[in-house]
C-alpha cells in the first residue's frame, strides 16, 4: 500500500479543494448554508465559520447568521464553491429582516397546506 505524498493529498479528497473556501451547502430538509469551510472528515461532516442560512420566499430572502456552525455529514445533498466576486443573487430579490421573512415562510407553508388538503377532497373526481 502506498501513501500520498503531502502534495498529492488535494487530489484524494475532493473536500479538501474547498477548504478556506466560502461555498453552498444544501441539506436534506432544503436548507441553504454557506459560509467559509475549515474542516471536515471521511463521514463529508464539515464546519463552517462564520456560517449563515439564506431563506427565499419569492423574490423576498433573508441570510439568518449563524456563527460557527457544524454540519453531519448524512444530512448533505451538494456542496459547491461560491465565486466571491460575482453578485450571488439575481436583481430583482429584495432582502428583508428575519422576522418579515419568517411571516413569509408561514404564509408559503400554509399555502400549500391548503393545496393539498384541496387536492385530497378533489381525489374523487379524476380529473387525470
Amino acid at each position: 500500500m502506498s501513501w500520498a505524498a503531502p502534495d498529492d493529498i488535494f487530489f484524494s479528497t475532493s473536500l479538501a479543494a474547498y477548504l478556506d473556501k466560502k461555498l453552498l451547502v444544501l441539506l436534506r430538509d432544503g436548507r441553504k448554508l454557506m459560509g467559509l469551510l475549515r474542516s471536515f472528515d471521511q463521514f463529508a461532516n464539515a464546519v463552517l465559520e462564520e456560517a449563515y442560512e439564506r431563506v427565499i420566499v419569492g423574490n423576498l430572502y433573508c441570510d439568518i447568521p449563524l456563527g460557527l456552525y457544524i454540519i453531519r455529514g448524512e444530512n448533505v445533498v451538494l456542496i459547491g464553491e461560491l465565486d466571491v466576486d460575482k453578485e450571488e443573487l439575481p436583481a430583482q430579490m429584495v432582502q428583508v429582516p428575519e422576522a418579515e421573512i419568517k411571516r413569509a415562510q408561514k404564509a408559503e407553508k400554509e399555502e400549500m397546506l391548503l393545496k393539498g388538503t384541496m387536492r385530497k377532497r378533489m381525489e374523487f373526481l379524476d380529473l387525470d
